[in-house]
């Protein structure tokens, strides 16, 4: 059974004085926590400062994003082999963030899923339906088109983990239900062994959406929930370090 995956997702947040006086106070009162894996995505100019604090921990470097190509005249982009050489071990692909603000397809998406895998990085795939979707009964379609789209041709369900985000919990303070949940996670595991048969068992599920530390406990406990994905709770260091010690 892999380890429950929490990964903290700081956004467009923090500088980098900032990012390290939060690894100051929660490395401490995280350290020897057994059973599950730390992630940590600060913004692209706090990763080098960041990883090398990591890299004397078990907490692993992650990044919100990457372009699908490794170097050329792409003006403002940070390529897969530019994070590795950082030290990054995963990437978050196809947040909801970056398909509304930046107009990220599937299409998009699968190339720098691709792009990442090839450069030796594991990838957290972001998924979910808006509450447009969910209120037309689309959340199944929607969530189906997004993964084989998105994981087009992608041989490799060890280097993957998935994120179910419905859009309409993000930052919201409202969290899906729990039988909400448990139907979106239990289908995309379905959709996963439909593409890599047992291999699919490699792929951890996560779920976010205005988790908390008041809520992980019940969030955890169900099935097919192998970790979350945390935003702003991520941002203050004695709430994340309760979100891991749940």
């Amino acid at each position: 059974m892999p380890k429950k995956f929490i990964v903290a997702n700081w956004k467009m947040h923090k500088t980098v004085r900032e990012a390290l006086a939060f690894l100051d106070e929660f490395i401490p009162i995280t350290k020897g926590l057994n059973g599950r894996e730390i992630g940590i995505a600060p913004t692209f100019i706090c990763i080098e400062s960041v990883g090398k604090v990591l890299i004397n921990t078990s907490i692993k470097l992650c990044a919100q994003n990457a372009f699908y190509e490794n170097k050329g005249a792409y003006t403002g982009e940070v390529s897969p082999a530019m994070l590795k050489d950082c030290g990054v071990e995963y990437v978050i692909i196809g947040h909801s963030e970056r398909r509304k603000y930046f107009y990220e397809n599937d299409d998009i998406i699968n190339k720098k899923i691709h792009a990442c895998i090839k450069e030796g990085l594991k990838v957290i795939f972001c998924i979910g339906e808006t509450f447009e979707d969910r209120q037309n009964n689309k959340t199944m379609e929607i969530l189906k088109t997004q993964i084989r789209n998105g994981l087009l041709e992608i041989n490799s369900p060890e280097a993957l983990t998935i994120a179910y985000e419905p859009v309409w919990a993000i930052g919201t303070g409202v969290v899906a239900t729990e039988e909400q949940i448990k139907q979106s996670h239990l289908f995309i595991r379905n959709q996963l062994k439909e593409i890599y048969g047992e291999r699919a068992n490699e792929v951890r599920i996560l779920y976010g959406g205005s988790v908390t530390p008041e809520n992980i406990k019940s969030i955890m406990a169900i099935d097919n929930v192998e970790g979350v994905l945390v935003g702003g709770a991520s941002l203050d260091p004695l709430k994340f370090a309760k979100i891991v010690k749940y």
